[in-house]
């Protein structure tokens, strides 16, 4: 059998998983602090007896995530907020670990617990919570204040201040869950530098248009990976059929 048949279906599955990164950045368009995902195919010589130099595979590689910022959105909420420059807003995972996350899209649970995307901020001590029907206001260095039902602008009180960390040099990699995490597996310490805007959102920095693009030509891509394994099985039909005539 022809060795290309190897190198087609290579090509058409890391074609197909290729599809399924794009496909994530577009149904992330629309989500707060969204980071592209990278996706790269090579070319690799076909290892085994009997090697031919004419023979390729390919291999699929995630180089990492598009860093760049997003475009900024004023909301005029005080609990949207957007990172400036590459400040990043410390949650908890489900682990009970500590991740980070450019989505500032905050909001306040049943129990007063501030969550992004329903994992707990972080803090100076922890979880943040405020009280229950507080008007609550975010300040640029990250300090959440809040005034209770009823009461006077003047009893506006401190609650605490969400942690935000500079991932300029940590090597930041996804994980499963969305969240990003240093390449040591470490934590990373508060920056004391790092701002926020408050009533505004950063959007992703995803491109509707690139990623359809990317969508048909990964379409195409995989029909001519087909259209390669059509044309060797049509070329074995015709020598086995010479074989048998002779």
């Amino acid at each position: 059998m022809d060795r290309i048949l190897y190198t087609a279906m290579s090509g058409a599955k890391q074609t197909m998983d290729r599809q399924a990164v794009v496909s994530n950045n577009l149904a992330n368009v629309s989500t707060a602090g969204f980071r592209g995902q990278l996706h790269a195919l090579r070319a690799v010589p076909v290892q085994g007896d009997a090697a031919l130099p004419t023979r390729a595979s390919v291999v699929a590689a995630t180089p990492g995530s598009d860093f760049s910022a997003g475009p900024m959105n004023a909301t005029g909420r005080d609990l949207d907020v957007a990172l400036q420059g590459n400040a990043w807003l410390a949650v908890q995972s489900e682990d009970g670990g500590e991740a980070y996350t450019r989505r500032g899209d905050l909001q306040v649970d049943g129990d007063g617990v501030l969550n992004s995307a329903g994992r707990p901020v972080i803090g100076e001590g922890g979880p943040i919570v405020v009280p229950l029907g507080a008007q609550v206001s975010m300040g640029a260095d990250g300090t959440l204040s809040a005034i209770g039902p009823g009461q006077d602008p003047d009893a506006l009180v401190r609650v605490g201040r969400v942690k935000m960390v500079d991932g300029t040099d940590a090597g930041l990699t996804r994980g499963q869950d969305g969240l990003f995490r240093p390449a040591d597996g470490g934590q990373l310490a508060l920056d004391e530098e790092a701002r926020m805007i408050s009533g505004a959102l950063e959007g992703s920095n995803v491109s509707a248009i690139d990623s359809m693009v990317a969508m048909i030509d990964n379409g195409r891509r995989y029909e001519m990976q087909m259209k390669v394994i059509q044309s060797a099985d049509e070329n074995d039909q015709r020598a086995n059929s010479l074989l048998s005539i002779n």
